[in-house]
């Protein structure tokens, strides 16, 4: 692969394919194009902040330009990116054009946007970003009231973070149980009544309509008939892979950037990473999976053409006042839920019809069982 590796997006996926390149090619051409800053970050942290008692400066791990230096990058950080010239193998950017002989796309995914109703609808924020969160806190005062949209990962973190430093929360959802995508019932709706011990108030079964100014802030209208107010509206109800520079340049597009098992769009001079990429059909949202696909495309970039694989890999759900480990299955996946007695908190296994485990659910002082639990998903190949 003749030429420099140039990777567009400066995220956790751009940083971390940096990293495992350089383990491997020490004195290879890279060049990282960014929206933003480029500084690096992880993004996980946003939803805690507040409990490690950090400003959004202190986040940053590194600075751009630390890092440019530590691994010897041509770095274009605040980079408006107009498209990809791919028959000239050229980034076309206002800031001139950039030649590549290998481009990564690492793009990640954009805030899904809520159409609503009311003469505020345009205050609705959502943290997607360093800088988005240092929106959302230059805007929160202390005890400030927020209204969350969507009790997922994400709102269920903030929820959490938010109540244990003292602000009033409500938390809005269409679903009858916290992070229905992810958990049963039983295990979701254990998290209920801990959340609402640190202030939260959940509204499930609704939406919300309309969002308008108040004299005393934001009043949001559900569909339900309630209503609720609040300083501050967070919209957390999920994220939309960024496709639309590679669907202009004619690269094959779906959900996600599609790619094959070595990460390789339709162009083979052109490959995907993270929350922008559809792999082998899949859009694989989460940290592991993204660290899985740096390592495996640094290898291939390297020379050596390594498929990306996925082993189990549970995700840790950061709330405190009940704590939640999954193992997701497939919403297709065959198989039944089964419970496992435990004295305090939920603890749940996905079976198949031959008694193979697939996944699990484990919530409260359940959540001790967690290694037990991978090595036997691991055995059972799942």
């Amino acid at each position: 692969m003749s030429g420099p590796i140039v990777i567009l997006g400066g995220g956790l996926a751009g940083h971390s394919l940096v990293r495992e390149l350089r383990k491997l090619q020490p004195a290879a051409a890279i060049t990282l194009v960014a929206a933003d800053s480029a500084d690096f970050y992880s993004k996980p942290n946003l939803s805690n902040a507040l409990a490690q008692q950090k400003a959004p400066a202190a986040l940053v791990a590194s600075s751009a330009g630390a890092v440019a230096k530590q691994h010897g990058l041509d770095l274009f950080a605040r980079v408006r990116v107009l498209g990809i010239d791919r028959s000239r193998k050229r980034l076309l950017t206002a800031a001139g054009e950039i030649a590549y002989g290998t481009l990564v796309l690492a793009l990640g995914a954009d805030p899904i946007r809520l159409d609503l109703a009311g003469d505020a609808a345009d205050q609705v924020l959502s943290v997607n970003d360093l800088e988005d969160y240092a929106r959302f806190r230059d805007q929160l005062a202390p005890g400030a009231r927020v209204a969350i949209l969507g009790a997922g990962l994400i709102g269920c973190e903030f929820a959490n973070d938010l109540a244990q430093a003292g602000h009033g929360v409500a938390v809005i959802d269409p679903s009858d149980w916290p992070l229905s995508a992810l958990l049963p019932q039983a295990a979701g709706r254990s998290l209920i009544e801990p959340l609402a011990a640190l202030g939260v108030a959940w509204h499930f079964g609704t939406t919300v309509s309309r969002v308008d100014r108040t004299g005393a802030g934001l009043r949001l209208t559900l569909s339900d008939g309630c209503e609720v107010d609040a300083a501050l509206v967070l919209s957390a109800v999920g994220l939309r892979p960024r496709t639309a520079m590679a669907r202009e340049a004619g690269l094959d597009t779906a959900a996600g950037i599609v790619v094959d098992e070595f990460l390789r769009t339709s162009d083979p001079e052109i490959f995907a990473l993270g929350d922008c990429a559809q792999v082998l059909g899949r859009v694989r949202p989460y940290v592991a999976p993204l660290l899985a696909g740096a390592r495996a495309l640094a290898a291939t970039l390297s020379g050596r053409p390594t498929a990306v694989s996925f082993p189990p890999q549970p995700v840790l759900i950061k709330t405190p006042a009940c704590p939640v480990v999954v193992a997701p299955v497939a919403r297709d996946a065959l198989g039944t839920w089964q419970a496992v007695g435990s004295a305090e908190g939920v603890h749940l296994e996905f079976h198949d019809a031959e008694g193979r485990l697939h996944g699990y659910a484990l919530t409260g002082a359940a959540t001790a069982a967690k290694g037990d639990l991978l090595k036997r998903l691991i055995a059972a190949g799942a």
